[in-house]
C-alpha cells in the first residue's frame, strides 16, 4: 500500500514592497534589480489608492507632521503593490532600500534604491515593512485575498525538517557516495 504524503512546501519569508508614483515609470527596472537580488515576487498588482486608503495604511504615522503629505503623495498616482519572497526578506529588502530619507541615502548607501530612485525624505520612491508582522498586515490590506501561512517554529520546524529535508538529504548523499564522482558538482 502506498502512502501518499503531502507535497512538502518550503517556507519563506514575505514583505510587501511598493513602488510609489514618482518612480512608476521604473517599474521594469526596479523589478529586474528585484528578482536578481533573490526575490520572488509571489503576487503583483497595479492600483490606485485613495487618500482615505492611504490614510488606513500608514494609520501608525497619523499625527505625525508629515502625515497630509504623505496620503496626499501616496494618493497622488499609480502604485505597484508586490509580495516578496526570500530568506530573511523583510530585512533584506529594507537593506537594498537604505534610509527613508533619499537624500541621506545619497550620502550614506549610494547603492541603495531609495538613494537612486528617490528625491527627498516623502518622496523616497519605494515602500518596504518595517517587520515580519507589518509585513503581514500590510500584504493583507493590499492582497485581501492572500493567504499567509506562518512560519513553523519549535517542534514543528523539527518535525518539518525531520519528515521531508532529512530523509531527501539523506538519500542524496548516500546515493553521491555510492557513485562517487570525480567532480560532484
Amino acid at each position: 500500500m502506498e502512502v501518499l504524503m503531502p507535497e512538502p512546501q518550503i517556507y519563506v519569508e514575505r514583505t510587501l514592497a511598493i513602488i510609489k508614483p514618482d518612480v512608476i515609470d521604473k517599474e521594469e527596472e526596479i523589478e529586474d534589480v528585484i528578482l536578481r537580488s533573490g526575490f520572488r515576487i509571489l503576487q503583483k498588482r497595479k492600483l490606485q489608492l485613495s487618500p482615505e486608503q492611504c490614510s488606513n495604511f500608514y494609520a501608525e504615522q497619523f499625527g505625525k507632521m508629515f502625515f497630509p503629505n504623505l496620503t496626499a503623495y501616496m494618493s497622488s498616482g499609480p502604485i505597484v503593490a508586490m509580495v516578496l519572497a526570500r530568506n530573511c526578506a523583510v530585512s533584506y529588502w529594507k537593506e537594498m532600500l537604505g534610509p527613508s530619507n533619499s537624500l541621506r541615502a545619497r550620502i550614506t548607501h549610494p547603492h541603495s534604491l531609495r538613494a537612486l530612485y528617490g528625491t527627498d525624505e516623502l518622496r523616497n520612491g519605494l515602500h518596504g515593512s518595517v517587520s515580519i508582522s507589518s509585513a503581514e498586515k500590510e500584504i493583507r490590506f493590499i492582497f485581501p485575498e492572500a493567504i499567509l501561512e506562518p512560519l513553523p517554529t519549535g517542534q514543528r520546524a523539527r518535525d518539518y525538517l525531520n519528515l521531508y529535508v532529512k530523509p531527501t538529504l539523506l538519500a542524496g548523499l548516500t546515493a553521491l557516495c555510492k557513485e562517487k564522482p570525480a567532480d560532484p558538482m
